[in-house]
Formats: C-alpha cells, structure tokens, sequence
C-alpha cells in the first residue's frame, strides 16, 4: 500500500476510536452516543494523529443504525470499521465495514445487524469504530 494512503487510514482509526474507557455510553437500553478522539501514541506518528467528532448508535432489536460526524482529521478519511474488544477499551477484530463521507471534515454511517454475542458485548461497552 502506497506510504501516504497507509498513513492516512492509520490517522483514521487513530482519530476515531469510539470505545476507550467510557466513551460509549447508554442514553437508554437502546440508544448509545460517544465522542470520536484520537488514541495517545508518541514518536513521528504524533503530528499525524488529530480530530474529533460525535457518534451515535441506535439499536432495534439485533439491527445496528451507526451515525457520526468527525471533523479537524490531518488528512482524508479513507476507511472505519466497528469492532469488538475482548474488554472495555481492548483492541479487537473488525466486525462491519462503515461507510465515511467526506475528506477531512465528513461523516461515519453503517447499518448492520448484530449476532447476540455483539449486542451483548455493544451493552458491556466493548465495541467501538
């Protein structure tokens, strides 16, 4: 993969982790709502991590409606995906593909249904984009 292309799609998981420690957090049993940051890392990558954003999620019944708006990203979003941890704040594998509008200011968008083991694991605070 070209330099520039794998940089940018490392700015952007960097930038919008959703899940951390508390980010994610239940408005109602099926409404969820957090905040899009980028994670601490340190060294010649530093300069290349920032932005922010909002998310939420609507959950009904085992369907996932996942929306969010990112702004200030030092270089084009190329690709999101949500992903499920083995803890709170725990790195995990990619469970759905998001769709991102957008250059450096866009959106984040997905529908996806969720087997039972994700809902559980969305309501213990363990998935994040």
């Amino acid at each position: 993969m070209h330099q520039s292309k794998r940089l940018r799609r490392f700015a952007l998981h960097a930038t919008i982790l959703l899940c951390g420690a508390t980010a994610i957090s239940a408005q109602t049993l099926n409404e969820f709502a957090g905040r899009l940051t980028w994670v601490p890392i340190s060294g010649q990558l530093k300069s290349l991590v920032g932005g922010e954003g909002t998310m939420t999620a609507r959950l009904s019944r085992s369907q996932l409606r996942i929306s969010g708006t990112y702004i200030d990203l030092p270089a084009a979003a190329v690709s999101a995906s949500l992903r499920e941890g083995a803890a709170t704040g725990a790195r995990g594998p990619v469970i759905a593909e998001l769709s991102v509008s957008g250059d450096t200011h866009g959106s984040i968008s997905g529908d996806l249904r969720l087997q039972r083991s994700q809902v559980a694991a969305l309501r213990e605070g363990r998935l994040y984009v």
